[in-house]
């Protein structure tokens, strides 16, 4: 090759499967989101299985029960053990894996061994798409304003921000607006919204008007789907018309359950 030709472009997805970590809450509550995970993933050229798979173990963690979670997480560890890319529509499990896996087994080096190597190749959806795969479009529209809610343990943890609004900006008819304090947990927090209902309700409802504040719009998303169940059950007992959607839906065309014309 002379100085004069143009490098390769290098095809970052080139042979590279990824198993989806699918999450317990979107497989039992909102299994489209999966899907939707996977024709994005699809899209961006990699190779995407969904083993059988069981809990990432992060209620157990949360609740103190750390015996339960390393339980799980060596199952975990095993299931996506020969994958190039472990992929999770979800901040806070993606946080559990990448953040306190390694944390999980201060007596067993081979085990802590296996949870790095886990954590190492494990992304959020957004960021992995961003990040990793550099996606820079989507093929998706979707006419409608949309505010994001930024979970805690994505924008905490993993440092999430910008990689859900790069998105949510190349679908084509999508507005943006941007909450006054985008950084407020909504409450939700796991067992947190169990063992505390009381307050839980009430960091909803100043999540609820945060969102309000804005001005009109139509679309709550989010790229946890335990906060969207949260905010989702406060906007119903509101009688409130906004929606709440998974980020992988409106990225994926999927807003409506299938692929958007």
């Amino acid at each position: 090759m002379s100085e004069a030709d143009p490098a390769p472009i290098q095809d970052l997805s080139a042979g590279k499967r990824v198993g989806l970590l699918a999450t317990c809450l979107i497989d039992t509550f909102r299994p489209n989101a999966g899907f939707a995970a996977v024709r994005l993933l699809e899209q961006a050229g990699y190779t995407v299985e969904v083993p059988v798979q069981g809990c990432c173990g992060q209620p157990n963690f949360n609740g103190g029960d750390e015996q339960g979670a390393r339980q799980m997480a060596v199952q975990i560890m095993q299931t996506f053990a020969e994958f190039d890319y472990v992929v999770v529509p979800s901040c806070s499990c993606a946080a559990m894996i990448r953040v306190h896996y390694p944390e999980l087994f201060p007596d067993d080096a081979a085990a802590a061994a296996k949870a790095a190597a886990l954590a190492e190749k494990t992304w959020e959806l957004t960021s992995f798409l961003v990040d990793v795969a550099q996606v820079n479009g989507v093929d998706a529209a979707l006419d409608a304003t949309v505010v994001l809610h930024d979970s805690c343990s994505g924008l905490r943890e993993l440092g999430i921000r910008e990689q859900p609004r790069a998105l949510l900006g190349r679908v084509s008819g999508l507005q943006q607006k941007e909450l006054a304090n985008p950084d407020v947990c909504c409450g939700f927090g796991g067992t947190f919204c169990v063992k505390y209902p009381d307050i839980s309700a009430r960091m909803a409802g100043k999540k609820m008007a945060d969102i309000k504040a804005v001005g009109p719009c139509d679309v709550v998303v989010s790229t946890d789907l335990g906060c969207l169940m949260h905010l989702g059950g406060s906007l119903h007992r509101e009688g409130s018309g906004l929606r709440v959607l998974h980020i992988a839906e409106v990225l994926a065309g999927m807003a409506d359950g299938e692929e958007s014309d």
